[in-house]
């Protein structure tokens, strides 16, 4: 049984915070102009202009090639919703100095 969240100390006792688990959702920045990927396509047209092409499609994932031949592949799902951190760190691996990961911070709405 297991559930998100982070624990943490309150008042002396150790408590599960769920919406601390939130706090560590990621982006994944293209370097050079600064900017977030939010789309399959913006991220396609980043990753082409550094010599990736696309290799294999289905109705769940796209994979891209270098266009020089080397053996590298990026798997990325087409529903750009599903993309995790260890889609956004194998883009990274494989194109430093271009892109990187970063937390975005949560915001958090208090009623008074």
């Amino acid at each position: 049984m297991s559930a998100g969240g982070v624990w943490v100390f309150k008042n002396g006792t150790m408590e599960l915070d769920h919406e601390a688990g939130a706090a560590t959702k990621k982006a994944l920045v293209y370097v050079p102009a600064n900017e977030t990927m939010r789309s399959l396509e913006m991220l396609e047209r980043r990753l082409g202009s550094l010599g990736w092409e696309r290799y294999y499609e289905d109705l769940a994932i796209v994979q891209l090639h270098k266009r020089d031949g080397s053996i590298d592949l990026i798997s990325v799902p087409r529903d750009f919703s599903r993309l995790r951190s260890t889609h956004m760190y194998d883009i990274v691996v494989k194109n430093r100095d271009h892109f990187r990961v970063v937390d975005v911070p949560t915001t958090t709405t208090s009623t008074s």
